[in-house]
């Protein structure tokens, strides 16, 4: 669905897209009529995002990425904003390690948080400049989780780094608005996906399930409305916001 939202001519980059959600949103971007720069370290998969989207009448391009390494993060933005400038940046890379809190390793933590918060800053710096640059404003849309406003077990650094990227948001958006760059935080609740599913279908999975007070978990496009809204005019008053989509996860009772 497009929701009537029209990004044509505008060019998104949307980084960890090579699967899960990051591929979704490319998708989702390039129907509405977006140029998809899609961006990832797995360069093959990338290329099967562009045949897809180009499959389904949209524009793609791919870059590589390594959200970790500065000269990287240059290379895909100049890239990126190489056919007319860039528009909107969806940053999606993210990692997680699932362990007790004991047990991280200092390894683990600097992996998961040097890639959730120092590389979305990282990223999203990068095209703020250009965005700024370039005069004409632009979006910046950072996927955070649930999990950067309430916590769950075994995944403290996840928790740690999209509580991070919750107030980075902010930060951001504050310091943007003069020159009409929007960020803002989408925090998906317990998407379902094929890396997820076999939990979810076991008891502990059906238990987690129960305690949404939707009682199901959500489908990937269950975020589109809420990005589209992001990215487009109709969400051209929106900055600094965190935007939750998550069957009412968050106000379950405690």
């Amino acid at each position: 669905m497009g929701f009537g939202v029209d990004l044509s001519g505008r060019t998104a980059l949307v980084t960890g897209a090579s699967g899960g959600l990051g591929r979704h949103f490319a998708r989702v971007l390039a129907r509405a009529g977006a140029e998809v720069v899609v961006a990832a370290r797995r360069e093959d998969a990338l290329q099967d995002v562009c045949n897809e989207i180009a499959d389904q009448g949209g524009r793609a391009r791919a870059v590589p990425l390594d959200v970790n390494d500065h000269a990287s993060i240059e290379k895909a933005i100049e890239a990126a904003a190489s056919s007319g400038g860039l528009d909107i940046l969806v940053n999606n890379a993210g990692v997680t390690v699932t362990k007790s809190v004991l047990d991280v390793s200092e390894e683990e933590w600097d992996r998961v948080v040097g890639t959730n918060l120092k590389g979305s800053f990282l990223v999203a710096q990068a095209a703020a400049r250009t965005m700024k640059a370039q005069g004409r404003g632009g979006v910046i849309v950072n996927i955070a989780s649930i999990l950067g406003l309430r916590v769950a077990g075994h995944v403290s650094p996840y928790v740690a780094s999209k509580a991070g990227v919750v107030h980075l948001t902010k930060a951001m958006a504050l310091e943007l608005a003069r020159y009409n760059i929007r960020v803002n935080a989408l925090c998906p609740g317990y998407i379902e996906t094929e890396l997820n599913q076999a939990f979810f279908g076991s008891e502990a999975g059906q238990a987690l399930i129960r305690r949404i007070p939707q009682r199901r978990l959500g489908q990937p496009s269950d975020l589109d409305g809420a990005l589209l809204l992001l990215c487009s005019e109709a969400g051209s008053y929106i900055t600094g916001s965190t935007l939750a989509v998550d069957g009412g996860h968050l106000v379950s009772s405690l």
